[in-house]
């Protein structure tokens, strides 16, 4: 009778994973399934030979000890290779590498790695194959892996300045890493809003840099604040402890310490360091402020200081040194950085901040270190030896490296996780943007344009989770889960976006993996998505849903859907305003939160459209169809509605397919300064027959669109024309006082009305 329960339970088991895809993220390189089974118990023996692997296997038994309730016994001998795990581990020079074979047969498990490294990774796998019940015994499908990963640096971010994690956190972060074969933790220190690293030479750093009196509440563009004191900070051994924790699973933690901009807790601190001597307080509100490190003797001798004590705490090679959004303002109006200027012969104020960073990196490379930076570090000459963290796209990350500099691509049209994950009507307030799990996953970390040999620059590529609006370990795990498996897909090397559905059907075989952890993860990827396209017949738009599984109803008449609603089979053809909801449904229950979407019909919506210049890649989701689809974009939210042009202008043709009469054009703009975000100087609206001489109709000025608040409206006597032309100039450069002053302002629009 045994005998026959386990032939059963091996023929079910096999039928199983014939059926479902094995959970594995990130996908292996190379996987072979075979017939047959091998059963792991608790007689099972890890054999090591002569491989020094303790750390490997302590970890591997913790993780059935807390799991299942017992550990495996390690010998380095065995009378019989029948129910063993033998490890073969070669130790070459390089630990870099990673990579590891993992045959599982019926007899026995064989791990085969390169390096102490190969065999984590391969423990990391084989513990994804093991199921979730807790069970003295469970079967494994016999396989074949080689494996290893592509990119070098694959990372997470994590901010703890806007709001402070406690140590265990951070701790279960890096587990999180670890989990799915990350590489690097970039653990962002200092910022204006809290100093969170114990530097015993600068007490003052944390006694007044790590609490601020309040924090911004709501969105920045409320500017509403609490009086709540708020901070935290971490002791050197706290840091030693984490760092150590981090070692053990083959984790590097690369500190940053922001320089010479986002300084305010540290000039509150020693305000000495200032160009004006202050007084300061550590900032209360986000964004990005004036005062900045002056580049004085003194200021180097602090941040050497600093670093030589942030070095005997990191064993990392590279040290991040920030140097994004910094001001030039105080340099401007001090005298002793003009001088310094002219001593040192440089251009400007931008080749001051080259002077900077040059002068860090110096003195790090003196001590055996490199230093990467954000891209803005390109601004007035690159550091000799500096990497490049590419974050405003790609084309930092580009200049780089065919500089022969080494790059780590992260731009925010991927790699943001504050943004919006789901629609932005069912999500928790964040900073903006839209980025799914299916966004992340296109990511492509090496671009198109470097050569063969330019390529090698590219480390690899990094997500980062900024917390403005994240106070919470919950929410962090909300906004971080689980957008990183799929980025460690692609920076393992083996994602495939064309084939987006296998990725996810593994994908949703972790959410059980979280639920049993207690990791508050996302469920965006139920929730129903859509697409808007222009129609075949030239009339409206067609609009397209989906959702992770199918079952989805929509009504069209303003109710809510139920199961009795119509049942979503091809995109719905819209031809005149009305709002759609659809919901997704299972076994005639609702399974996903409620989309609304309304929708404006005119006589410009699904007509073709050509921009002059193309919107900016993180903010270009729907490309230029994006002002035509006939969704208008929430002034609250900045989603997936809006088109962004940093430092450009719009110059929008749309061809109306035929003359066409009408006397009203409507055009949102948005305008959020501490986000960069300003009206244009002017719109002007021009129509023509041809497409070649076009006629200007009306120009609206700048105080029309602030008394507009945005919703520019230009209206005329009636018209005849089948070409319409929407200018609207950027701003320029942010001026002086302002957030972000010196930079290119950012331009924000969505919908063309033509009526």
């Amino acid at each position: 009778m045994k005998k026959l329960v386990a032939f059963l339970f091996l023929v079910l088991a096999c039928i199983g994973w014939a059926q479902n895809t094995l959970p594995l993220i990130p996908q292996p390189k190379d996987l072979k399934q075979h017939s047959g089974i091998f059963t792991l118990n608790q007689g099972t023996i890890i054999l090591i030979g002569n491989s020094e692997s303790d750390s490997e296997i302590q970890l591997f038994n913790q993780f059935l000890e807390s799991n299942y309730g017992f550990e495996l016994v390690t010998t380095n001998n065995s009378k019989s290779p029948i129910n063993t795990i033998q490890i073969q581990v070669e130790q070459p020079k390089s630990n870099a590498s990673g990579s590891y074979q993992l045959d599982i047969e019926v007899q026995h498990i064989r791990i085969l790695a390169q390096s102490n490294l190969g065999l984590f990774y391969a423990f990391q796998t084989l513990q994804q194959l093991l199921p979730l019940s807790k069970s003295s015994e469970f079967v494994l499908p016999c396989l074949t892996i080689k494996d290893e990963p592509k990119y070098t640096w694959r990372g997470m971010h994590l901010d703890v300045c806007r709001h402070f994690f406690p140590k265990e956190f951070i701790k279960k972060y890096i587990d999180y890493l670890a989990m799915y074969k990350m590489n690097t933790f970039h653990w962002h220190l200092t910022d204006d809003q809290g100093w969170r690293i114990e530097i015993k030479k600068y007490p003052k750093l944390t006694e007044v840099g790590a609490f601020r009196k309040g924090s911004m509440i709501g969105h920045y563009t409320e500017q509403k604040f609490d009086d709540k004191p708020y901070g935290g900070f971490y002791t050197q051994e706290d840091i030693k402890e984490i760092v150590a924790y981090a070692k053990v699973r083959h984790i590097t933690v690369v500190p940053e310490i922001e320089m010479p901009g986002h300084a305010v807790a540290a000039l509150a601190s020693y305000p000495e360091l200032s160009c004006t001597g202050g007084p300061f307080e550590v900032a209360l509100q986000w964004g990005v402020l004036d005062d900045v490190f002056c580049p004085k003797e003194s200021t180097f001798t602090f941040l050497e200081n600093v670093l030589t004590e942030v070095m005997a705490l990191f064993p990392s090679e590279i040290i991040h040194i920030g140097g994004d959004e910094s001001p030039k303002i105080r340099w401007k109006n001090c005298s002793h950085c003009q001088a310094l200027i002219k001593k040192e012969g440089l251009k400007d104020e931008h080749e001051l901040q080259s002077y900077f960073i040059k002068r860090i990196e110096k003195f790090l490379n003196s001590k055996g270190r490199r230093i990467i930076g954000w891209d803005e570090i390109l601004e007035g000459g690159l550091a000799p030896n500096a990497a490049v963290m590419s974050w405003r796209g790609t084309e930092g990350g580009i200049a780089a490296a065919k500089q022969k500099h080494y790059v780590v691509m992260t731009p925010g049209s991927h790699c943001y996780f504050d943004h919006y994950q789901g629609d932005p009507k069912n999500e928790p307030v964040a900073i903006g943007g839209y980025t799914t799990v299916e966004k992340v996953y296109s990511l492509e970390p090496t671009p198109k344009e470097l050569s063969e040999e330019e390529a090698k620059y590219i480390l690899g590529a990094q997500g980062n989770l900024w917390t403005e609006y994240i106070n919470t370990p919950q929410h962090a795990e909300y906004m971080l889960m689980p957008r990183m498996a799929a980025l460690a897909e692609v920076v393992w090397g083996t994602s495939e976006p064309s084939n987006y559905q296998d990725f996810q059907n593994r994908l949703i075989q972790h959410f059980s993996v979280y639920d049993k952890k207690g990791i508050n993860y996302s469920r965006s990827i139920f929730e129903v998505t859509s697409k808007v396209s222009p129609s075949d017949k030239g009339n409206g738009v067609l609009f397209s849903l989906k959702s992770a599984n199918n079952g989805i109803r929509y009504t069209t008449d303003g109710t809510l859907p139920d199961a009795r609603s119509k049942s979503y089979k091809t995109p719905i053809a819209i031809t005149k305003s009305q709002t759609v909801k659809a919901a997704y449904f299972e076994n005639g229950k609702q399974k996903s939160a409620v989309i609304e979407q309304p929708f404006f019909i005119s006589k410009s919506t699904g007509k073709k459209i050509v921009l002059t210049h193309p919107p900016h890649e993180n903010y270009a989701i729907g490309g230029s169809f994006t002002l035509v689809d006939g969704m208008r974009g929430n002034m609250e939210k900045y989603g997936r509605d809006w088109i962004g042009f940093w430092g450009k202008d719009l110059e929008a043709t749309i061809d109306l397919g035929k003359k066409q009469t009408f006397s009203k054009v409507t055009v949102d703009v948005l305008r959020s300064e501490g986000s960069w975000i300003y009206y244009p100087k002017y719109v002007e609206v021009l129509i023509s027959n041809d497409g070649k001489d076009f006629k200007l109709m009306q120009k609206v000025s700048s105080e029309e669109i602030v008394e507009m608040k945005g919703v520019v409206t230009v209206e005329f006597k009636k018209q005849k024309a089948k070409f319409v032309k929407v200018m609207a100039p950027n701003a320029g450069k942010i001026p002086d006082g302002k957030p972000g002053a010196g930079s290119s302002c950012w331009l924000f629009v969505d919908e063309i009305v033509i009526e």
